[in-house]
């Protein structure tokens, strides 16, 4: 097994010193002359000097050993699974005619060194002292007194591993319990030979090539046929004897968790198992097939007839525990953190004028825009009405420019439809800011209230004209609600749901705030892309080359559809632009390749594939590696489960299935160390930009054709996508990868080939075990086809990882709708908050509303509700619980306009429906027509 460096090259010291020994024993009555010896892996360390102290008195020792660990000798392994043994043994008194004086054991303590590989420089104990079968120590230990033992510190002068080797460290404790059901032939025949003892074998791996065998003694034989194999404690008494051994996952780099440390209660290691996240121990009964048990006899026969023991149904129970788990969980404190946060705060809404304010506002600008038709007639007539440097005009001038601006307006009847434009506001101001609706009967009161008015009308127009003739009055336009980067997160969202009409209508309404990005456009045609409606997309990508003619995405987009559409000269300039556009993309280069290939070009087609490579080797070193995964596959294990390494990484948009595998570069003709086409899994939000759709990131042991896959599987373009996945078989550095699988498992969902996928996750499952996109994947697939039990599992695992999925979004959304389905609202509540914290939307907000109204919690629902209202008023179903809400808090006015705007927008949800019908007949209002 490697050694893991960091106690490595050099040797260190390690000093075990026995301060005093407590509560001592010996065969006189009165004194004890004794001392200790101190041995550790078979090697005698060195002896106290003999002291004489009273019988249950103390005595100090004082004594110092030490010795080298280096990987020459009393390495790493032999501190992990062996300990230091001390022995105190006791000076007799000479007889007569005595050469040699006789020496007698009192007990035997050990002292584990596996704090020193914990990390710690040095530590105390107190170690029991066992005494020896018979002695007078036993004796006095049995009657109840104080037990002898010893006072041990032990230091080293550096730490023997590193914080990162401390980090990936393990302890695996291996327990064999009982053997239930042996043979007849172990049940012994009095006086038919020699005692039995019984010893356990257990298998674990040391290397990937080789194994060692664990060995669990002292076994007792009981009625019933059943045998205890083992005892008490791990911390075993040196006396009663030690099974420890070394034990190590097969492994290409030094790391500190291939530890074992076996004794009477099992053994210590680290290897991987598919455990889920937090599980740290298990139990279970198992047959003989792989424990083996021994019956030995003093002369070490060894029964090998294995018939015996399954005629017998023998079964052992052995316990697996963990000091960590292999999965890390999140911690609590974190996992509250990130949950419990409420609301984040929002700006204020623009106050929406109303009534009296609203008509004042009208008349305003209804002068605003007279004032600018005078401005443009007198312009018309005169020229321009200022100009700089010009001296003003003389008040003759300026009449006669009067007179004439008014015959031309009367002339023309622009005066008369002035007034009238101005008329209708002057009787709303009139109505609802004077709050006069009936004709006056005093002539009096009818001139007063016309000077009021008069009055009124004129300083409105003052202040109106101010705002139009005055730069610093402009008033700014609000900003919208929503930015470009939500509306796209809300499409995605629409599309994630089957509502492709909704997500329409973002990217229209993201189309109509600025038409002349291209990037709009590009988002519009990926979403006719996955309706199939190919012609209105290519209408789109071409609407974006239109805007932009260096629009990258655009253009292979069009070049795929050309291709699609029989258009292959179309198609081969588009390609070839692309690759003009931006000479050293690889997603450009390598869909070049495929479209020579489907020609059946081979001469082109290896010149792209050429050019994709060395472009992608180019881009690894122009750009670090942020992120590297490597593999430890665990010989136990097969290819179930491995360790990850992960340092950092650049990410891409994720998809509407939130799977988005982000892809690196490196080279795809000559084969890295480790496995190629595996790969980290990362997202970040989508952002309107042309350069997103290509911000494939840099990352190690991937191919050019899986790096295209995502462009292609994200945009929707299947076809294509297929054929870059036979590539990636085809290419010596690809081939049944854990990232292949999992494209080809996406690919399959966006097919609807449920059946297909399933198969392709549970081959990728093999070699990432622990990739939380592979499970939030199947989670879709079962919720998909229905499975929802399935689904939840699989949603639970994917969250409990300490990595997050590329996009937990859709993972928050269905599994929140789970849990509203099985009445657990509280866990609805927090997987909603979660979904509100990370990526608020219209569904989260309204599924937040509905577990708190579920749970009584009124307020915090309306709040809620209020929120899903904003990003998107025309939900039905969030008017619909506003009705509830309101019917419940006794508004009838707002019960009331919230169920006619839940009519209004075809509520689909009977049972919501029945719900407030039910509730309205209770209350008795908040239906209209009552």
């Amino acid at each position: 097994m490697e050694q893991f460096r960091g106690a490595g090259d050099k040797a260190t010291l390690v000093k075990i010193t026995v301060l005093r020994g407590n509560n001592l024993r010996g065969n006189k009555a009165e004194s004890i002359l004794n001392y200790v010896r101190a041995e550790f892996n078979g090697i005698v360390l060195g002896d106290s000097q003999k002291l004489d102290a009273a019988v249950d008195q103390g005595v100090d020792y004082n004594f110092t050993c030490s010795f080298e660990c280096s990987d020459a000798a009393h390495t790493l392994d032999d501190m992990a699974h062996k300990p230091v043994i001390l022995t105190v043994i006791e000076v007799l008194p000479k007889e007569k005619k005595q050469k040699e004086e006789k020496t007698a054991v009192i007990g035997q303590a050990i002292v584990d060194l596996l704090p020193l590989l914990h990390g710690q420089v040095s530590f105390s104990s107190t170690v029991l002292l066992h005494p020896t079968p018979g002695s007078p120590a036993e004796a006095a230990s049995q009657e109840g007194s104080c037990k002898p033992s010893l006072d041990v510190t032990v230091c080293v002068p550096e730490p023997l591993l590193s914080g990162v080797q401390l980090s990936d460290s393990n302890l695996l404790k291996v327990t064999v319990e009982t053997a239930y059901s042996v043979p007849e032939v172990w049940n012994p025949v009095s006086g038919s030979g020699p005692p039995s003892s019984y010893v356990a074998a257990l298998q674990v791996p040391l290397t990937a090539e080789k194994e060692q065998v664990l060995m669990f003694s002292n076994g007792l034989l009981k009625a019933k046929r059943n045998i205890s194999v083992l005892r008490e404690s791990i911390r075993a008494p040196a006396t009663q004897g030690r099974g420890r051994a070394p034990s190590s996952v097969g492994s290409c780099k030094a790391v500190p968790s291939k530890m074992f440390d076996g004794g009477h209660k099992g053994g210590k290691d680290t290897k991987d198992s598919p455990k889920r996240p937090g599980t740290q121990g298990k139990s279970a009964a198992i047959g003989t097939d792989s424990v083996t048990l021994v019956e030995t006899e003093q002369q070490q026969q060894v029964n090998t007839e294995g018939q015996m023991y399954a005629d017998s149904r023998t079964y052992i129970i052995i316990e697996i525990a963990l000091e960590k788990s292999l999965v890390p969980k999140r911690s609590p404190e974190e996992l509250a953190k990130r949950v419990m946060e409420l609301i984040p705060p929002r700006a204020p809404l623009p106050r929406r004028p109303a009534g009296a304010e609203r008509a004042v506002q009208e008349y305003q600008a209804q002068i605003a825009s007279v004032a600018g038709q005078v401005l443009e007639q007198y312009q018309q007539l005169f020229g321009p009405a200022f100009l700089p440097g010009e001296k003003p005009l003389d008040p003759t001038s300026q009449e006669q420019r009067k007179t004439k601006l008014l015959g031309e307006l009367n002339y023309s009847g622009k005066y008369f439809a002035f007034k009238e434009q101005i008329k209708y506001s002057v009787v709303r101001i009139v109505r609802e800011k004077m709050l006069r609706t009936e004709a006056f009967s005093d002539p009096e009161q009818l001139q007063a209230f016309l000077s009021q008015l008069y009055v009124f009308l004129v300083d409105e127009m003052h202040v109106a004209l101010n705002k139009t003739l005055s730069v610093d009055a402009q008033e700014t336009q609000p900003r919208p609600l929503v930015d470009g980067a939500q509306l796209i997160h809300f499409a995605k969202e629409a599309q994630l749901n089957g509502d492709y009409q909704l997500a329409a209508q973002y990217y229209q309404e993201q189309l109509t705030r600025d038409r002349s990005d291209p990037a709009h456009w590009f988002d519009y045609g990926v979403l006719y892309m996955l309706t199939t409606d190919y012609q209105k997309a290519e209408e789109c990508f071409h609407y974006a080359v239109s805007m932009e003619q260096t629009h990258l995405p655009s253009l292979l987009m069009c070049g795929i559809l050309a291709e699609m559409g029989g258009r292959f000269e179309e198609a081969e300039t588009f390609f070839e632009g692309a690759t003009c556009v931006d000479p050293a993309n690889v997603v450009a280069w390598t869909l070049f390749g495929l479209f020579y290939e489907g020609q059946e070009n081979s001469i082109q087609t290896e010149m792209a594939f050429l050019e994709a490579t060395k472009q992608q080797r180019v881009a690894l070193v122009v750009t670090p590696p942020c992120r590297v995964e490597t593999s430890v596959e665990s010989p136990d294990l097969g290819e179930e489960e491995q360790e990850v390494v992960n340092c950092e990484s650049l990410t891409i948009k994720p998809d509407v299935d939130g799977d988005t595998e982000a892809s690196v570069v490196t080279g795809s003709q000559s084969c890295q160390d480790g496995k190629p086409g595996e790969g980290y899994k990362g997202g970040a939000e989508a952002e309107p930009s042309a350069m997103q759709h290509l911000a494939t990131p840099t990352r190690l042991n991937t191919t050019i054709y899986m790096e295209t896959v995502q462009f292609l599987l994200q945009n929707n373009a299947l076809q294509m996508a297929q054929r870059a996945l036979a590539q990636e078989l085809l290419c010596p550095e690809g081939g049944l990868s854990s990232s292949y699988h999992l494209a080809l498992a996406r690919l399959q969902l966006l097919r609807a080939e449920y059946g297909s996928a399933e198969s392709s996750l549970k081959e990728a499952l093999h070699d990432s075990f622990q990739d939380p996109d592979v499970w939030a994947l199947f989670g879709h697939i079962h919720h998909l086809t229905g499975e929802f039990g399935k689904a939840q599992e699989c949603y639970e695992r994917t969250l409990d990882f300490v990595t997050d999925a590329t996009d937990t979004h859709p993972v928050y959304l269905r599994l929140g709708s789970i849990y509203l389905q099985e009445g657990e609202f509280q866990r609805a509540k927090t997987t909603y908050l979660r979904a509100c914290k990370s990526s608020p939307s219209c569904l989260t907000w309204l599924g937040l509303g509905i577990a708190c109204y579920r749970l009584g919690e009124l307020t915090e629902a309306e709040d809620a509700l209020t929120e899903a209202n904003i990003l998107n008023n025309g939900n039905a179903e969030v008017w619909g619980y506003l009705s509830l809400v309101c019917l419940q808090t006794g508004r009838r006015l707002e019960a009331e306009q919230s169920y006619k705007y839940a009519l209004k927008l075809n509520l689909q949800k009977e049972a919501v429906l029945r719900e407030i019908k039910a509730l309205q007949d209770h209350v008795g209002f908040g239906n209209p027509c009552f």
